[in-house]
């Protein structure tokens, strides 16, 4: 059986029982901070199971993509040496939420697992917590599976509820028991049952887990049991598959066959057991979905992690011989395995492929020579020695290797690295590596009340009823004049910041009381916090007041929120398909935008997209919003944007030619936006470009400042404006002649002065002229010329010009060519420069040098004569 089809198999199975079958979410995780990377299939439905969150089923099953390759979870290290352990890998699960428990979900998987997948029940193995009666009854009476092959797992971590059979989101929340079903490889492979002293072995191997959510968990770790418990599993596609196809190792199966072999062709590989090829493998897979997901190559947070695997992936292909690019050769292979299932991949083929393939040229000009620091380091180790913290930061540092490559190397030699002292070099740069703090968990109000119904979009006022008061992040029943807080409505005409765009400020009002909104932010997907300071009166909860929108800042804003549309789909018609969006800040002042693109944009290409978004502008079209399901906006053509979390029911904005998924407040027509004007334009990161807008008055108040700037240059430069650039002109060829002259005239002089001071030479021991003098107003380009007229003026001559100015000292020494064997210049320069609070060198004919202490120059120029007698007597 295939990956493909047991894939299709394990959602058609699920669907047939009631489920919906919700498409994988991206590696980012959608509005969660507390998350590197999508790392397991319950991600997705976080908020579901906490109640923060609705869903219009009660059942669902999925194939989540997922990383681990980062932050807490993070099997990097791993991957090339185990049988089962990937940076990327699907998750196959099924979900209720609050519908079916745990009698429906072992017998879900049962049936599954011996009836359409026809495994040996004889083979299959479970666990379940020790505490759990329950789900032990259920697999031995009601499925059948003999007491000796279901084994209770306890608490083996020191504190109860503290096991491998007992899951739980976080130290408090939702939690319960789970239940494992193990596959037994057979006696001919190491290993005992779980639990046993020897689990470890890869006899029993973990296939499925089944987690019954029963409990929320509070601060005090006291277990309250869940009003509607909910059921969460998950299954490893590539575990599940190696065991459908007869094979020990994940590496084995047709998906991962087909990628070794495509890694093999590409480095020139006849081995295929060999290692590095089944790195390559799995390496191909996470970059492909992670650049698909808007991950981009970079130096912090999940950028960084990116680069990591691709660079892991190089070096793998280096040690098989592969020199020159290749990886990205390998996405079309990947394709062909997972482009049905997953037909995002395809779609983004050529993008793909050009930032793996620039990546690739990037670190191929640093990889050997960061090898050959490495191998020499290596060289001087003892045999199970320890490569010093030092030498890893500086491959890391300079060379752009990742520590863990540079382990992987080492691991290979059997040798260790001092990762404390790596992590004290990486001390002194923590600025550069500030990726862990991007990804704290956000704060939670705890909020228990009703969803706020947001009425902004028809309207900017409206009455709404306090349902939660916040002081410092803790709940409070009142609030004083004075005090700053955060308010919960029932209703609100405020937007909360969301896809980009800020959060509205206004007023919140009674008769007693006077609220200003500063800010707005979601508490909750569908709970919206009022964020300012209480001006007079005093607000309780359950008080009425009446909510007004800064109107002035929400059509500013709206203007420029309406304006990235358009401007979104003008940039793709511009510059590419490839134009993906990768951030973007709307508020009242300007829009900014993120987006993938290699190379600046050209001042055609910026004309161009302004033009095509005035022109959408000057047809004052309709702007429509409409509801529908995810998979239905989709198919009619609507863009789904980077970083966003979508529910099943999106809602759909058509403004002019561009159609996007988006939740924010907008235009009713295009022509309100008025006027759109690029402002700048510049990259951010590699592969990442950022543009800024303004719309509306703004643009029209740049316009004028920029054509009062430019009345300004041309009165000053006597011209009429539409001539400024032919005076301009001129006045650079002007100045280009001045500076020829001056150069000419400063040539002049500086002969006049050689000869001048060629007369002021001294005659030492056999004919040898010795000159020093300090100058004045001479600059060391001119030094240096004066010089090399003096010594062929001179003939057989030693020469040491000087010159200070504001407190810089400039030195210049020749030595004519017959002399250099006996003084040379770069020493002469050294000894009056060491004397003046500096250094200097050069070539023995000619050196140059300077200090700092004028006061001290007339003395050392004094001892120069001594010293030149004392090397020409020597």
């Amino acid at each position: 059986m295939k990956t493909s089809e047991i894939r299709q198999k394990f959602l058609s199975f699920f669907e047939g029982k009631g489920h919906t079958v919700v498409p994988s979410s991206s590696l980012i995780p959608g509005n969660d901070p507390t998350l590197l990377f999508t790392n397991a299939g319950m991600v997705q439905f976080k908020d579901v199971f906490t109640g923060k969150e609705n869903r219009p089923y009660h059942r669902a099953t999925s194939s989540q993509r997922c990383v681990r390759a980062g932050g807490k979870h993070n099997d990097l290290e791993n991957v090339g040496y185990t049988a089962r352990h990937h940076t990327f890998f699907e998750m196959l699960g099924n979900f209720s939420f609050g519908d079916y428990f745990k009698r429906d979900a072992i017998l879900f998987s049962w049936e599954l697992l011996t009836g359409v997948y026809q495994l040996p029940a004889d083979k299959l193995w479970v666990t379940v917590y020790q505490e759990d009666d329950e789900a032990y009854g259920i697999w031995r009476d009601e499925v059948g599976v003999p007491v000796e092959r279901i084994i209770r797992i306890g608490d083996n971590k020191g504190a109860r509820y503290a096991s491998d059979n007992f899951w739980q989101m976080a130290d408090t929340g939702p939690c319960g028991p789970c239940s494992e079903i193990f596959y037994d490889h057979g006696p001919d492979v190491w290993g005992g049952p779980p639990g046993s002293p020897e689990e470890d072995g890869d006899r029993y191997i973990e296939i499925w887990n089944l987690v019954f959510m029963q409990f929320d968990r509070d601060a005090q770790g006291v277990m309250h049991p869940l009003p509607k418990p909910c059921v969460d599993t998950g299954m490893g596609l590539e575990r599940i598959a190696a065991v459908l196809q007869h094979v020990h190792s994940n590496y084995e199966i047709d998906l991962f066959q087909a990628l070794i072999a495509a890694a093999a062709r590409e480095t020139g590989t006849s081995d295929l057991s060999h290692n590095s090829l089944k790195v390559i493998a799995d390496h191909i897979r996470a970059c492909s979905f992670l650049i698909v997901d808007g991950v981009i190559p970079g130096n912090e947070g999940r950028g960084y992690v990116l680069r990591r695997i691709i660079r892991r992936a190089l070096r793998h292909g280096h040690k098989l011989g592969q020199k020159k690019p290749f990886f990205h050769r390998m996405v079309a292979d990947l394709i062909a395995q997972m482009g049905q299932a997953y037909p995002e991949l395809a779609a983004n083929q050529s993008r793909i492929e050009q930032v793996l393939r620039q990546e690739e040229e990037r670190f191929g000009e640093t990889l050997e020579n960061g090898l050959r620091i490495l191998e020499a380091a290596l060289a001087e180790l003892p045999a199970q020695g320890q490569l010093d913290g030092q030498t890893a930061f500086t491959l890391y540092d300079t060379y752009g290797f990742p520590v863990d490559l540079t382990a992987d190397i080492c691991r290979e030699r059997e040798v260790g690295v001092d990762m404390e002292g790596f992590e004290q070099a990486m001390t002194r740069q923590r600025e550069q590596a500030r990726a862990a703090g991007k990804f704290k968990a956000a704060q939670d109000l705890s909020y228990q009340g009703v969803d706020t119904r947001f009425d902004g979009y028809e309207h900017l006022e409206g009455q709404g009823t306090i349902t939660a008061l916040y002081v410092d992040g803790s709940p409070v029943q009142s609030v004083q004049s004075g005090q700053d807080a955060i308010v919960v409505l029932d209703a609100t005409p405020f937007y909360a910041e969301s896809g980009g765009q800020v959060g509205d400020m206004g007023l919140l009002a009674n008769a007693q009381a006077r609220f200003l909104v500063a800010d707005t932010q979601k508490i909750q997907a569908q709970v919206f916090g009022h964020h300012g300071k209480l001006e007079q009166g005093t607000l309780a909860v359950g008080d009425k007041v009446q909510a007004q929108v800064d109107v002035q800042r929400r059509s500013r804003t709206l203007r420029n929120h309406s304006a990235t549309h358009l401007m979104h789909k003008a940039l793709r018609e511009v510059l590419g398909s490839h134009v993906q969006q990768r951030g973007s800040l709307v508020d009242p002042d300007k829009t900014r935008f993120d987006f993938a693109h290699d190379s600046a944009m050209t001042p055609e290409q910026i004309r161009q997209v302004e033009a095509i978004v005035n022109e959408q502008v000057l047809l004052n079209q309709d702007v429509h919003s409409s509801l529908m399901s995810y998979d239905e906006a989709v198919q009619g053509g609507a863009v789904a944007l980077f970083g966003e979390k979508y529910g099943d029911e999106v809602r759909v904005l058509d403004i002019g030619f561009s159609r996007e998924l988006c939740g924010g407040t907008h235009v009713s027509r295009t022509g309100d936006i008025g006027l759109f004007k690029i402002v700048s334009e510049g990259g951010v990161a590699a592969g990442v470009r950022r543009v800024e807008a303004l719309t509306g008055d703004n643009a029209l108040a740049w316009v004028q400042q920029n054509v009062d700037t430019l009345q300004q240059a041309a009165g000053l430069l006597k011209a009429q404006p539409a001539n400024l650039i032919e005076r301009l002109t001129q006045l650079q060829v002007q100045a280009r002649q001045l500076e020829r002259e001056l150069e000419q005239a400063k040539s002049k002089l500086s002969a006049s002065a050689g000869n001048d001071l060629a007369g002021q030479a001294q005659t030492l021991q056999g004919d040898v002229k010795l000159l020093v003098s300090q100058l004045s107003g001479v600059d060391p380009k001119a030094l240096r010329g004066m010089v090399d007229q003096l010594k062929n003026k001179l003939q057989s001559a030693i020469v040491l010009l000087a010159a200070a100015d504001e407190g810089k000292i400039s030195l210049v020494a020749g030595v004519s060519s017959d002399l250099v064997g006996r003084v040379k210049a770069g020493d002469l320069v050294g000894q009056v420069a060491s004397q003046v609070g500096g250094k200097g060198g050069g070539r023995p004919d000619m050196a140059m040098g300077g200090g700092s202490d004028v006061a001290a120059l007339p003395q050392a120029l004094e001892q120069v004569r001594g010293w030149v007698e004392q090397k020409l007597g020597g």
